[in-house]
């Protein structure tokens, strides 16, 4: 178990969480290019990660977990941190915190109450996070970088953010209830 946890992608992961709190920290000191930096950092390690998990074999339980923690915690810090700095509109926050503990509190019941162990996330899941990487790329640029198209681009992103985060969760008590429904037992 020490082994599994110990390897590279894992290794990558943890890197990745560490930088979150210095993500934030130059957020709110406003020091823009080393957050754009950090933020830019993490993204190649999740990268790198993924990739070396699929290259090396060493896909673990620990890292399929570790994996979306470092990532959630990463972009939801930042929306909290960059609304906080009146940069980002409260309501892309609390939608991406809505559904995100909405998820979580389902997904902890369902465990606790049923055998349901299937917790993947949807397509939409999936597009709604790559929104947010680049929404929130977006944002730490136009603070680096004052162009137009950066500005256009970045309230484009949030509200793509804002309706995936809607899709995603609606799909994903769509998916919730048939893999529920598909362990119930069948009428003969």
């Amino acid at each position: 178990m020490i082994s599994r946890f110990w390897t590279a992608p894992n290794q990558l992961t943890l890197m990745r969480l560490i930088f979150v709190p210095f993500v934030i920290m130059n957020v709110l000191d406003y020091n823009f290019h080393w957050a754009l930096g950090l933020f830019i950092a993490a993204g190649l390690s999740d990268g790198l990660d993924g990739m070396l998990a699929r290259l090396l074999h060493q896909r673990s339980t620990i890292g399929e977990y570790l994996d979306p923690i470092a990532d959630k915690l990463l972009l939801s810090s930042l929306f909290l941190v960059l609304s906080f700095r009146q940069i980002i509109p409260w309501r892309f926050t609390v939608i991406v915190f809505s559904r995100d503990i909405c998820i979580l509190v389902i997904c902890a019941l369902l465990y606790a109450t049923t055998p349901l162990r299937d917790f993947r996330p949807s397509i939409f899941g999936k597009l709604n996070t790559v929104a947010q990487v680049a929404a929130l790329f977006s944002v730490l640029l136009n603070e680096v970088m004052d162009r137009n198209w950066i500005y256009v681009g970045k309230d484009y992103l949030l509200w793509a953010v804002f309706g995936l985060t809607c899709i995603s969760a609606l799909h994903y008590l769509f998916l919730v209830g048939q893999r529920l429904h598909q362990l119930s037992p069948q009428p003969k």
